[in-house]
């Protein structure tokens, strides 16, 4: 079940309300040419829109002991004209009302259901009004300072986060033309210096592509300079690559009904990075191959981090202490000091105290499972996490079947070996995701089978933690014994959960995908459980073909009595029908391009041996205990501090400012 979090009911004592600040926003209407009479320059405006007033709110961010307070900004939207009384009293009810039901709307809930045109329509809205808001406060703010628009880029970087807000680069062109006055040409170079981009994601669906026919009619004075930017590329792609129509159908930014709003950001952007290693290999030889051999200068990589003072000094505040206590309090500043913890991987009392801290986690844990959940589950048996947001390619989907074939193990051979697991997911699914949505409901329905099966003596346990997000993630990281990070190899940006399992001792049992690849190059393979086709095979076999799944169906009969479980009723009280969709993804063409798209079933038998080496490892404390703290000892590179420091390095070439304390600002 979905419920909305009304976050704001009770207000927020932590923001300021700066009426004063407030910009309009525009949508829609139409574009009127004419000459300035003065000057001789085109001039463009929008004539019959609907807008909103932006009002922003600004939050106070406190460093860490480094005496500076930021403020992060937020945006409220709010009618222009609140009511419309002469509406009203002649009957229009929604029509008196309608600018307020505007404003409203753009703010309610990010990230709507974009299933339907509507939601593409709110979705393009959110992010016009976010993106103008900023941009127009933006250059107000620079204006008071420095009189020269065109030395923009020398004060300000935009660096545009993923695709969302990549609608920065056509409105930072139209204020900037429209509203300074500058030519498309100083325009450009402003704007080409001033945004950088960096990619999030290869997964085609993520990467933004709006319809024209939407964009023109919501932003019609961005739509023209987009069509600008298009055109002027086009003609150096065809300069630089005569003939080559394949290149130009690629790289255009508008090509087949569409905006592509990725190849916008790299065309404008002065940087474009990915945000692990493999990421940015992949970005380069792969998903961004031509604009790469195109503008190679602009390529960098800069891999993601988590930063500590959240995920281990307040999070785990016991395994906090104890380091602090171990090796001084300079990795809550310095994530590299905590390689001092190396030493003390040999010392057997420091990994008993270690892994009695984790016990203690794992108790806490077990207590917040009870208290949300009704289940009881036993500290001692191995925590096995896979909290993140639900994806097919991050494949929540070969956990829960592995779970039910381990289940069909343990109740075919109550006698074999068994060291009792407790598998713990948290997930959200976005709003139209189907699929899963289905896998949420299945993780569920096993555990609703597995928990209640008293003739399994608690040797598996199923939780689905609800409403996932920080603060009871911070409970789950630092009780986790078995960090699951499974995507399918080539298709994970990055990832970030997986750096927080490391900080807290977790192992890494996962492909060699997204920054596993510089996690286990930090801790070594031999305290890691990795599995699986490697980037290269993925992608081999996408591009040539050479994969069925109804080989690996027919030929393992273990893994087709999973598969077949999700037709007989077995988790769904008897209806054959509740789990077809994900049956037919793994089997059946009639609901995907491919069949077991993610690879699986192919994965399948490769994931259930490097759980058993999990178990065989878990059997020796010693053994464990040692990747265990190893894990946390390494996790030095995965700060945020660092990733922070190369974008102000390579990108940003920001200037350090110490900023003394108060008392010396008095003396």
């Amino acid at each position: 079940m979905e419920v909305p979090d009304n976050w704001l009911k009770e207000g927020n004592p932590f923001e300021v309300r700066r009426e004063e600040y407030a910009k309009e926003v525009r949508f829609g209407g139409n574009i009127r040419f004419e000459k300035d009479p003065v000057t001789g320059k085109d001039k463009f405006i929008q004539e019959n829109y609907e807008s909103v007033m932006a009002v922003p709110y600004d939050m106070p961010i406190v460093g860490y002991g480094n005496h500076v307070v930021n403020t992060l900004r937020v945006w409220d939207a709010k009618p222009i004209t609140d009511f419309k009384l002469d509406e009203f009293d002649r009957g229009n009810y929604h029509k008196a009302v309608e600018q307020e039901n505007l404003a409203k709307l753009i703010v309610d809930v990010l990230y709507p259901n974009d299933n339907h045109y509507s939601g593409k329509e709110l979705r393009l809205k959110q992010q016009y009004f976010f993106i103008s808001a900023s941009l127009q406060a933006l250059i107000e703010k620079y204006k008071k300072k420095h009189g020269d628009i065109r030395k923009l880029h020398e004060k300000v970087v935009i660096q545009m986060n993923d695709t969302h807000p990549t609608v920065a680069v056509p409105e930072l062109m139209r204020l900037l033309i429209d509203v300074e006055g500058l030519s498309w040409e100083d325009a450009w170079e402003v704007t080409s210096k001033t945004c950088a981009y960096t990619n999030h994601t290869i997964m085609a669906e993520a990467l933004e592509k709006w319809p024209i026919d939407l964009f023109s009619k919501l932003l019609p004075r961005i739509y023209q300079i987009v069509q600008e930017i298009d055109r002027r590329f086009l003609i150096k792609v065809r300069e630089m690559y005569p003939g080559n129509e394949e290149k130009v159908r690629k790289m255009a930014i508008l090509m087949n009904g569409q905006v592509r709003m990725a190849n916008m950001a790299i065309v404008a952007g002065f940087s474009v990075n990915g945000v692990a290693q493999l990421h940015t290999e992949i970005l380069e030889k792969q998903e961004l191959k031509d604009f790469y051999q195109m503008m190679p200068e602009k390529f960098n990589n800069k891999t993601n981090g988590i930063t500590q003072r959240r995920f281990l000094a307040h999070g785990n505040p016991l395994l906090a202490d104890w380091i602090t206590d171990k090796i001084g309090d300079g990795w809550i500043t310095d994530l590299s000091q905590i390689a001092k913890l190396k030493p003390l991987v040999e010392d057997e009392d420091a990994r008993r105290e270690f892994m009695e801290i984790k016990y203690q986690n794992k108790v806490r844990l077990a207590k917040y499972i009870k208290e949300h959940n009704g289940i009881d589950v036993d500290p001692r048996s191995i925590f096995d996490i896979q909290v993140k947001r639900l994806h097919e390619y991050k494949r929540q989907l070969l956990n829960i079947l592995h779970i039910m074939y381990l289940y069909n193990q343990i109740k075919e051979h109550p006698e074999m070996s068994f060291y009792p697991r407790t598998f713990i997911f948290g997930a959200k699914a976005a709003a139209g995701y189907l699929r899963a949505k289905e896998t949420i409901k299945l993780i569920n329905s096993v555990a609703d089978v597995v928990n209640n099966d008293r003739s399994i003596n608690g040797k598996l346990k199923v939780v689905f933690i609800e409403d996932y997000r920080v603060s009871n993630a911070e409970i789950l990281f630092a009780a986790a014994d078995v960090s699951e990070q499974i995507s399918t190899a080539s298709k994970e940006a990055s990832g970030t959960g997986n750096m927080k399992f490391m900080l807290n001792g977790a192992p890494t049992l996962g492909t060699m995908d997204g920054a596993n690849v510089e996690i286990v190059h930090e801790v070594g393979e031999e305290n890691a459980f990795i599995f699986g086709l490697s980037s290269q095979e993925v992608i081999n076999y996408e591009n040539n073909g050479g994969y069925n799944p109804t080989d690996v169906y027919f030929n393992d009969w273990e893994i087709k009595r999973v598969v077949d479980q999700l037709m007989d009723g077995t988790y769904s009280n008897g209806d054959h029908n509740m789990y077809i969709n994900l049956y037919n993804s793994l089997l059946n063409t009639q609901c995907t391009d491919k069949a077991d798209t993610y690879f699986i079933l192919k994965d399948f038998r490769s994931y259930a041996d490097a759980q058993k080496r999990v178990e065989e490892a878990y059997r020796d404390q010693q053994r464990w205990s040692k990747m265990a703290m190893m894990n946390t000892a390494c996790s030095g590179k995965f700060t945020s501090d660092r990733t922070i420091e190369e974008y102000v390095r390579d990108i940003w070439h920001l200037e350090k400012v110490e900023v003394p304390s108060g008392q010396d600002l008095f003396e």
